[in-house]
């Protein structure tokens, strides 16, 4: 199933108006915490939304509470709006890497377990063809010593979190900024993709 909205832009260009039609896409990251994946693709050109979420389990629309406690079998994600026209989806599967720690299966920084694991989800075979291209070239270049462990799966139902969970950075800045500092996650970046 492929997935695709159609949408209009009109711009105003001397007076005259130019109608262009757009295709937007899915595209669903998990990487750890959800909170600190939706800042990262939030302002890029050509995102349209960034939702945090729950995916890949065996439960309908489980609670944030049902997740953590490990048994309905979903990953915390984020599945992101985008028109591939201005921002294409390998360069998101760039910016998706740069905020994980792709040798690490079980988790991500201070967030343990498999709620919290790497994993691309792909809404097409195009995004997985690429997606396994972009695991294959990190792994060959040599970046990591270890073996490159992000799961690339089909995209499965994706449930939006609780309200208070969704632009998290924004609406509860201290309490985002505090735990993203002791989560591990910054000096990781810092350390193995900034060089």
């Amino acid at each position: 199933m492929r997935v695709i909205q159609s949408f209009q832009t009109k711009m105003q260009t001397k007076g005259m108006m130019i109608v262009t039609e757009s295709k937007l896409e899915k595209a669903t990251f998990a990487g750890g915490c959800f909170w600190c994946m939706v800042k990262p693709f939030d302002s890029l050109p050509g995102i349209e939304s960034v939702v945090s979420g729950y995916t890949g389990g065996h439960k309908d629309n489980p609670t944030y509470e049902e997740v953590c406690s490990g048994t309905t079998g979903h990953t915390e994600a984020v599945q992101i709006t985008f028109d591939p026209a201005v921002f294409p989806y390998k360069d998101l599967v760039e910016v998706y890497w740069q905020q994980t720690d792709p040798t690490d299966a079980m988790g991500q920084f201070v967030d343990r377990g498999t709620s919290y694991r790497p994993v691309i989800f792909y809404h097409t075979p195009e995004q997985k063809e690429i997606a396994e291209a972009s695991k294959q070239a990190l792994q060959d270049s040599g970046k990591f010593t270890k073996p490159i462990v992000t799961s690339i799966e089909p995209a499965q139902p994706f449930y939006a979190a609780e309200e208070y969970h969704q632009d998290f950075y924004k609406k509860s800045s201290a309490h985002y900024h505090g735990y993203r500092s002791h989560s591990g996650r910054d000096s990781y970046i810092e350390s193995h993709w900034k060089k």
